[in-house]
């Protein structure tokens, strides 16, 4: 319950988080050419890649970002960033949100949050386990748990803690090269290298 209740209950107010945390606008109507073109291209690709329409916004960041979120396939975000329209041309930022809605048609938003929970778990856990064994073993407490306990299990929370996010982050990168095949398959493989050059060059 501990190690899963937080990432489901992240997943379940992420987009509520996103719109208040960055910013978000989200485009009810278009007032303008970019914002129609924006709706139309997440409307093509989420149609060819069989979800539902996302909602669809923007947030005022100079830095060329976007991202996707949301607790399902069929009720999620895809977000731009003004810089993001100012400085890529339309067809790399059209393999970026192809890249975007590569993430909610595989599912990544939900298999994060189920591998962030299950490093969670066997963190919390193993992390007590180590706790009770040094109270026991080594400290030989005979009544309760003494501050060996608490303390052992402290420094075992953080260090499985570092070697849990390096599992994930690796686990996120696979995802990423995927949603980079899935975002080339939507825009097109030269969009998609054009992108990755464009933000190599900002980001080396």
């Amino acid at each position: 319950v501990m190690g899963f209740g937080g990432s489901f209950i992240s997943l379940a107010i992420s987009k509520w988080m996103a719109k208040k945390t960055m910013g978000v606008q989200v485009i009810e109507s278009p007032n303008n050419a970019t914002e129609r073109w924006l709706l139309d291209t997440v409307h093509r690709y989420s149609k060819e890649a069989g979800i539902g329409m996302p909602e669809v916004g923007i947030f005022d960041s100079p830095e060329v970002n976007a991202f996707a979120t949301g607790m399902s396939k069929n009720s999620s975000l895809v977000a731009v960033s003004s810089g993001l329209l100012e400085q890529m041309t339309r067809e790399e930022a059209e393999a970026v949100i192809g890249h975007e809605v590569a993430h909610i048609a595989n599912g990544d938003m939900v298999t994060l949050a189920l591998i962030q929970g299950v490093v969670n778990t066997f963190v919390m856990f193993l992390s007590r386990v180590i706790g009770y064994f040094i109270d026991k073993v080594i400290f030989k407490t005979e009544s309760g748990t003494g501050p060996a306990f608490f303390i052992s299990m402290i420094i075992a929370e953080l260090v499985l803690g570092v070697l849990a996010s390096i599992i994930v982050m690796w686990f996120s990168r696979q995802r990423e090269f995927r949603a980079d095949s899935g975002g080339a398959r939507l825009a097109g493989r030269q969009n998609m290298i054009a992108a990755l050059d464009r933000l190599n060059s900002l980001h080396p």
